[in-house]
């Protein structure tokens, strides 16, 4: 009889973009509980031992965060299975490097490198804007922030720019037509565009309509859309291929 929560992850169960080999072994590491979704995110091990490749085995990573040698958001974290996710900052003191997780067009996690200045900040897109204790204005965002008091400009799908160390929020940026978005879900997931227009359907999922900067137009829904700047200028630097989504004739060109 099953009790509580599975603590295992078979290997062939993992999500498909850890891209993880099918035949060396039967198990793949199960993420801890934390700010992103198990298969929205990207475990410490994952990232350290078949990304960036600083490990070989289960043991060595282990050894490397327990020298409290990997920050997340600006945090020292000595669990390897925690879930990292998009826009997190994961910072290495021993390289001097610094990346930030965003999503290729191909729907993976890309570690895109940044600078010392970039990585003090980091966006987040607002769930919801509520009172709490005694009309205390509050915010909840995607990576399980509670900030209080936000701009009362600040509504639900827009964007925050919050500063890490100290967690406040510095700016932010409405959803809104004109705007520059990421897209974090479905078949466009990992696309940059324009938002061109927003379709309301009550009761059903609002879609978003974007153009890209090759002039493709695409659509999604909206909770997949991620504002990342304000006009055409992003806050943030983007990996390899600005987000835009090659066909298959120009990715085997390039």
């Amino acid at each position: 009889m099953a009790r509580g929560p599975k603590k295992h992850l078979k290997r062939m169960f993992a999500p498909s973009h850890w891209m993880l080999d099918k035949l060396k072994g039967r198990w793949a590491p199960k993420p801890s509980a934390g700010p992103h979704k198990m298969r929205e995110c990207l475990p410490l091990i994952v990232m350290l031992r078949e990304r960036l490749k600083y490990a070989l085995t289960y043991r060595e990573v282990k050894m490397i965060v327990m020298q409290r040698l990997i920050q997340v958001d600006g945090k020292v974290r000595t669990d390897m299975f925690y879930p990292a996710g998009f826009m997190d900052v994961v910072q290495i003191e021993k390289t001097k490097e610094n990346f930030r997780l965003l999503y290729d067009t191909k729907a993976r996690f890309a570690l895109h490198k940044i600078s010392t200045e970039e990585a003090s900040y980091k966006l987040c897109r607002v769930r919801k804007v509520f009172r709490g204790l005694r009309g205390t204005p509050y915010c909840t965002t995607h990576d399980g922030r509670t900030l209080r008091y936000p701009d009362p400009e600040v509504k639900s799908n827009d964007t925050v720019r919050v500063e890490i160390p100290s967690g406040k929020m510095l700016d932010h940026v409405k959803f809104e037509a004109g705007n520059t978005a990421m897209i974090r879900g479905g078949n466009n997931m990992g696309r940059v565009g324009t938002i061109m227009h927003r379709e309301r359907h009550p009761g059903s999922f609002e879609i978003v309509h974007l153009k890209d900067a090759a002039g493709h137009t695409f659509a999604t829904r909206l909770q997949n859309v991620f504002v990342i700047g304000k006009g055409t200028k992003p806050w943030i630097s983007l990996p390899k291929g600005n987000g835009i989504k090659l066909s298959i004739v120009e990715d085997r060109a390039a």
